[in-house]
């Protein structure tokens, strides 16, 4: 039978102790680069990457829909998973907060309310612009989500805003209407977009020049009610309309 002194014991743990102690000090702390912050990511998006950063973004954050958030209520929105782009920027501006800057800042009564721009905000992102991405099937009925862009003079390709935004509200058209707009525009609408057009409304003058990539689903009551907002002589709200967005898939 083996016997063993206490004594040694203690020292042996002791020991052991000491050895765990000495390791885990010798041991060199790994070094973790701290992530990008959200200005940092904004401001490295140019018109040189812009296609790279948001093609990669999609691909991880597949999300659709969406909650705008304002002092008259919610709008729930969908994005249209094939306009990939302009699906990934709106989804990249949502997460990373940019988009809770802004406000509806120009509202045009029957006809669109616009936001996503302020000017208290303090994020500042990289100047770029978002390919066009037209589908014939995506049209300005009432409901429509779409980005805004600088007139064909400075961007003879259409390309959209980094992050202005626009809700069509619009109202019914007649006939004629539309036959002239698909004279003008070489197009024609299906009998589905047409009977849209003349019973919901929208605003199909702004058919093909604009990419919409998507569609309100639930809160037209609130574009309604910040349509109806008091404006001063641009359509700027006399008191401001913020917003907040948040992806809710």
């Amino acid at each position: 039978m083996f016997s063993f002194s206490p004594v040694k014991v203690i020292v042996a743990i002791c020991l052991c102790l000491a050895t765990a102690c000495n390791s885990r000090q010798d041991k060199p702390e790994e070094q973790t680069e701290a992530p990008p912050s959200p200005d940092e990511q904004l401001q490295a998006t140019t018109a040189d990457n812009v296609v790279e950063v948001l093609t990669a973004y999609g691909k991880e954050n597949p999300d659709t829909l969406a909650i705008i958030s304002t002092r008259h209520g919610d709008i729930k929105v969908r994005l249209y998973p094939d306009t990939p782009l302009h699906r990934a920027n709106f989804v990249r501006l949502a997460k990373l907060g940019f988009y809770d800057q802004g406000e509806f800042y120009r509202v045009v009564e029957d006809f669109a309310i616009q936001g996503g721009d302020s000017d208290n905000r303090t994020m500042k992102q990289g100047v770029y612009k978002i390919p066009q991405e037209f589908n014939p099937k995506y049209y300005h009925k009432r409901g429509a989500l779409a980005m805004a862009r600088y007139g064909d003079e400075r961007n003879p390709e259409k390309e959209s805003s980094s992050h202005n935004f626009y809700i069509v509200q619009g109202k019914p058209k007649q006939k004629y209407e539309l036959k002239a707009f698909e004279e003008q525009k070489n197009m024609t609408y299906t009998p589905e977009q047409t009977n849209t057009y003349l019973s919901e409304g929208g605003a199909p003058s702004l058919d093909q020049e604009f990419t919409v990539f998507g569609e309100v689903l639930e809160g037209m009551e609130v574009i309604v009610k910040i349509a109806a907002e008091p404006v001063n002589s641009q359509k700027w709200p006399k008191e401001i309309v913020p917003h907040k967005i948040k992806m809710v898939n």
